[in-house]
């Protein structure tokens, strides 16, 4: 099935750019040159990815992907020409997937939408063999009071639901997994978005940091070590 990118941005010239490298790769593309036309846009068609920039008229960035997110976990790339990390923290509490700093080369920004959208494909067949089963017990991890439940991406702490946007569950599941060993942050890069990251560990740092304030006192599970990643830590 052809796969629907919703390009979100102001700029003609560059809209038209980023449209032109994804018709070239097969994709259908859906514009928006403003936030709420965006968001007319998402409700009306099927959105396999979008890309959205921060700065836009009518309705920001920010609020596009917090309505998007009430709804759907539709993967997110956030552009902007603001690199301040309070921004890059707001947007993945928002529930991005990605950011990409202008200027950017548009074959990048290509090739981390591939790998997200098949990524994200990947997850959901996985998800759905696993519903397919009833006797299943790998499905749900429970460590310390913080139990996870694969197939419905769901998290609870001692009993209570928290909600976790789908990398941070992404994130917390593979830490869970793999409890006790050392997980690089190049691991965790490979592992949730498929693809070597060319920029700094701010990506995977703040995910973790919001991962970790939503943990609460469940937080100390998840170890620092430093100048090499995480360790879930914990028993059974």
């Amino acid at each position: 099935m052809q796969k629907t990118i919703l390009v979100v941005e102001d700029e003609e010239i560059l809209r038209e750019i980023i449209k032109d490298y994804f018709l070239n790769e097969g994709y259908q593309v859906l514009e928006a040159a403003d936030g709420k036309e965006a968001i007319t846009l998402f409700h009306d068609h099927e959105v396999h990815l979008i890309i959205l920039d921060i700065m836009l008229p009518e309705l920001d960035g920010w609020s596009v992907c917090r309505r998007v997110r009430k709804t759907s976990n539709v993967p997110i790339i956030m552009l902007t020409a603001r690199v301040d990390e309070d921004d890059t923290l707001l947007g993945f509490e928002l529930g991005a997937d990605d950011y990409v700093t202008k200027p950017y080369s548009p074959a990048v920004l290509l090739a981390r939408a591939k790998r997200l959208i098949d990524s994200r494909s990947r997850e959901d067949r996985q998800s759905e063999a696993f519903m397919s089963y009833t006797n299943i017990e790998s499905d749900t991890l429970t460590i310390n009071g913080l139990r996870i439940h694969i197939p419905s991406r769901t998290v609870s702490i001692d009993g209570e639901n928290i909600y976790l946007t789908y990398t941070e569950f992404q994130i917390l599941a593979y830490l869970m997994r793999n409890k006790g060993i050392v997980i690089t942050r190049e691991q965790l890069i490979t592992k949730i978005w498929g693809y070597e990251y060319e920029g700094d560990d701010r990506t995977i740092n703040t995910h973790i940091r919001n991962l970790r304030s939503k943990l609460g006192d469940k937080s100390k599970l998840i170890t620092t070590i430093v100048r090499t990643g995480y360790k879930f830590e914990g028993t059974l």
